[in-house]
């Protein structure tokens, strides 16, 4: 049996750990700059195949990575394919919401004041 004060140190850490872990799933959104852990985003090209039978994972498949990457949960390592479609619905819904502002500002400079003759 464990002490107390171990147990409780133990779980805090656990509990310390899964919360990062959540971190880094949802910030693993579009084209990452930086890794929680503080370390570069490098362009990485694989060299083997991660499973014989699948196509998608043919050797030259390019990945945003983690300077310091560990297959430990805490770093980036993203499919690049995947890292430019997110990036792209974010910028197309950028591009969406100015053009309706634009849309709206044009309107509001075309129809007349009625305070002005």
């Amino acid at each position: 049996m464990t002490h107390p004060a171990e147990e409780y140190r133990q779980m805090k850490a656990w509990k310390r750990d899964t919360n990062m872990l959540g971190c880094v799933a949802d910030a693993e959104c579009g084209i990452s700059t930086r890794c929680p852990c503080g370390g570069t985003i490098i362009n990485e090209v694989s060299r083997n195949l991660k499973y014989p039978t699948d196509f998608d994972t043919l050797p030259g498949r390019k990945y945003f990575t983690c300077k310091n990457y560990e297959n430990d949960g805490f770093h980036f390592r993203q499919p690049w394919v995947f890292g430019v479609q997110e990036e792209v619905e974010m910028l197309r819904k950028r591009v969406d919401a100015m053009a309706a502002e634009i849309a709206e500002l044009k309107y509001n400079l075309t129809r007349q004041n009625p305070t002005t003759p």
